[in-house]
């Protein structure tokens, strides 16, 4: 099972990335998904997740309003839209699938990506 993120970059306070996850040898629409996020030194937290249908969305407050999470099973592809970027959203963002909506713990996730570095200049 592999979890593809990519979309990661440099770019500067304000500016805009959009992030994907692309699987293979996992059909995503069997299982919630999140992107979590770990800066250097610190631990991995949650970003936001969304359910199987689409329907329903989680996020934390540090991004709420700013990010948004959505997916096309269709396509095996979940995305994470960010928007108003700040130097503290510096990070290796990963995604994740196997969750339970409203828990936003890692332990409650089954299959990992690797990641992609997103780095926002001030």
């Amino acid at each position: 099972v592999q979890l593809q993120a990519s979309g990661g970059g440099l770019v500067q306070a304000g500016g805009s990335l959009r992030l994907s996850c692309v699987a293979s040898e996992l059909t995503l629409n069997d299982y919630v998904m999140g992107w979590f996020r770990q800066a250097p030194g610190n631990e991995r937290e949650f970003v936001a997740a969304i359910s199987k249908s689409g329907r329903t969305t989680d996020y934390a407050d540090s991004v709420k309003g700013r990010f948004t999470i959505s997916r096309d099973n269709a396509k095996n592809t979940v995305y994470l839209q960010m928007s108003s970027l700040k130097p503290g959203d510096t990070a290796v963002y990963y995604c994740a699938a196997g969750g339970i909506l409203w828990i936003r713990a890692t332990s409650e996730y089954d299959h990992w990506g690797r990641g992609t570095l997103v780095t926002v200049s001030s």
